[in-house]
This record gives structure tokens, C-alpha cells and sequence, in this order.
């Protein structure tokens, strides 16, 4: 297939991209490169085509010639949200609301947004797909309203399909430290410390990183009619954990066993999802766990390999970018920033 991946270069993207290609499809990268486009394998006429622009204003050229459309360009989690309440709903909204729309006007056959188990907000119980969502952040809600939006754009010749991710964890060619395992595994190799956030009994669901990539590709290459106007959550029953739990399995992994270290208020969201429907419709299953990240990703850190720095901080890579007014320098951003 010729895929165009929105949000492509980002910590999910530069996973799925490798695959993409080794899979033996063609993938066009639609990305603002705001943290970088060198963890991308390097462009190659007929493989991987790279273009710096916008969801929200990007021509609907863009998409013809495409069998499929990835859609992952959003500010990315819950606190990176909350930077800009406005701006999350114009990107993570408005902006993937307006990709499917023009997905679908350049007849391309099947469409695929991220969203977020995030969504489920707080609630008692194993929830489902069929579960009311509550969202409670700017994320969330942007989530919610983009699966309204554009599962009931289906038809005969359009597939879309929405994928509601767990909290992603694991080593990427776009790390990010600002995610519950990477960020533990860093203040552990760091300070011999684990942060986690109280009190440690929220309930969240976690995936492997390279696992959300195989999930994609397997709705991309599912048949048309197990996946069109469908939401899976994605994930695996047995990584729905408590935070202080999931504390204790990284602690676990870890060379030298480090102690906790709490901080911040008690986390509001909390929920625990069944990944069923996931594993009967499309046969898929996670094969990663968070010892495995933990492993990786600290030895990565130990090595050298891999170094800490602003940009795999979103939040802070962000804030960056807004204070030093990135977007004056660059007449393609047309004035703004996020």
C-alpha cells in the first residue's frame, strides 16, 4: 500500500514508519518536525517521502494516490494538552476531523486515527468500547469528539477506523521521558529514585510502543469489513495496572533495585479496560511487557546510546517553542506555533 502517516517523525511514528517499510509499503511522512526528522530512515523515491506541514491547512493533494491515511498528528497526551486547551481541540480535533474528510474526497480507501483510552476518564469496573467515555482533560475530549467525527464517514469505498491506545511505553527512535515506565526507568538509572505520582492506586492501561506500531498494521491490513466505522481499544488485559503496582514491576527490572519517590497531587484519572474485542475481531495480542522496556531502555541510557534531552521532554520541548517564538522564524508556520 501507499500510506500517508500524519504525525509521522513522532515517538509512535518513527516506529511505525520502519515497519511500514519493511512490510514492503510505501509511506509519506506529513509531519511539522517540530523535535526533528533525523530518527526517520532517510528519504528514498518509491519507499519514504518526507513533508513539513500542517493537518490544519495542508492541501488535499496531499492524499490522492494513497491507499491509506495514519492519522497520529496531535499534541500528545493529557499534559501536553493542557498547555493549550484551544490549540488541542484545532489540532487534535478540528485538524484530524478536516484529514479524514480530505482522506476521503481523494478516494482513499481506509483511514486509521489514534485515540486514547484516556477518554474513559474515571470509572469503576472494566470498561469496553461500548462504555460512555468521561473525558475529564482537553486531550480526551478532543479524542471523544474526532471518533463522532469520522467513524460515520464510512461507505463502501471508506474504511475508517479508530484504535483508542493505552499509555504507551518503550524505547523509539523519538524518545519520550515523559511517559510512566520511560520516565521511571530515567529517574531510577538518574537518582537510584522512581517518581510516581499520588497515591499509586489510579488504574491505567499500558502498551508497548513497538506493540501500538503492530496493532496499526494489523488494522491497515485487516479485512475491510472487520475494521470500517470500527473503535478497538488496544492493549492487553494483563497490563492494566496500578501505578504504584507498575512502579513496583519497574523497580523489579531495574539492576540495582532503586526506592520510590513520590510526588505531584493524586492523578484524578483512573479506569481498566478489556482489550476483547481486539484479540476476538483482528487476533491481536501484545508481546511486550514493561520488564522488557525497562531492560532496553536502560541499558540504552547506561551505554550512552541514548541521551536525555529537552526534546524527549514534550511538555518542555513545547513550552520552548512557544517562548522562543519558533513560529515567527518560518513563513511555512504561517504565525503559529502548535
Amino acid at each position: 500500500m501507499r500510506v500517508l502517516a500524519t504525525g509521522g517523525a513522532g515517538y509512535l511514528g518513527s516506529t511505525l514508519v520502519p515497519l511500514l517499510l519493511s512490510r514492503g509499503h510505501e509511506v509519506t511522512v506529513v509531519d511539522r518536525f517540530f523535535f526533528g526528522a533525523e530518527h526517520l530512515p532517510p528519504e528514498e523515491p518509491g519507499k519514504l517521502r518526507k513533508i513539513r506541514d500542517d493537518i490544519r491547512w495542508c492541501d488535499g493533494e496531499l492524499f490522492e494516490g494513497h491507499d491509506a491515511v495514519v492519522d497520529m498528528a496531535a499534541l500528545s497526551n493529557d499534559p501536553a494538552g493542557a498547555i493549550d486547551a484551544w490549540k488541542t481541540y484545532e489540532i487534535n480535533y478540528l485538524g484530524r476531523s478536516r484529514v479524514a474528510r480530505l482522506a476521503r474526497e481523494a478516494k482513499v480507501a481506509r483511514y486509521l486515527v489514534t485515540s486514547s483510552c484516556s477518554q474513559y476518564g474515571f470509572q469503576e469496573g472494566i470498561l469496553t468500547e461500548e462504555s460512555p467515555p468521561k473525558p475529564l482533560t482537553a486531550y480526551a475530549r478532543a479524542n471523544v469528539l474526532v471518533e463522532k467525527d469520522n467513524l460515520p464517514l464510512a461507505t463502501p469505498e471508506f474504511c475508517p477506523t479508530a484504535v483508542r491506545f493505552s499509555t504507551l511505553y518503550g524505547l523509539s527512535p523519538r524518545m519520550r521521558f515523559d511517559l510512566a515506565v520511560n520516565g521511571m526507568v530515567l529517574g531510577a538509572t538518574r537518582t537510584g529514585k522512581i517518581p510516581v505520582m499520588r497515591d499509586g492506586k489510579q488504574w491505567r492501561p499500558f502498551l508497548h510502543v513497538r506493540d501500538a506500531a503492530r496493532a496499526i498494521l494489523t488494522v491497515l491490513e485487516a479485512p475491510v469489513e472487520k475494521v470500517r466505522g470500527a473503535v478497538f481499544n488496544v492493549g492487553s488485559d494483563d497490563q492494566n495496572y496500578q501505578v504504584g503496582t507498575l512502579a513496583d514491576v519497574v523497580a523489579g527490572a531495574m539492576r540495582s533495585p532503586p526506592t520510590l519517590e513520590w510526588y505531584g497531587d493524586v492523578d484524578a484519572r483512573s479506569y481498566r479496560v478489556s482489550f476483547e474485542k481486539v484479540r476476538r475481531e483482528l487476533g491481536f495480542t501484545p508481546e511486550l511487557r514493561p520488564p522488557d522496556a525497562v531492560r532496553e531502555i536502560e541499558s540504552a541510557l547506561v551505554s550512552g546510546a541514548l541521551q536525555p534531552t529537552e526534546k524527549t521532554m514534550t511538555v518542555e520541548w513545547y513550552r520552548h517553542l512557544l517562548s522562543n517564538d519558533v513560529a515567527s522564524q518560518s513563513v511555512a508556520l504561517r504565525g503559529v506555533v502548535l
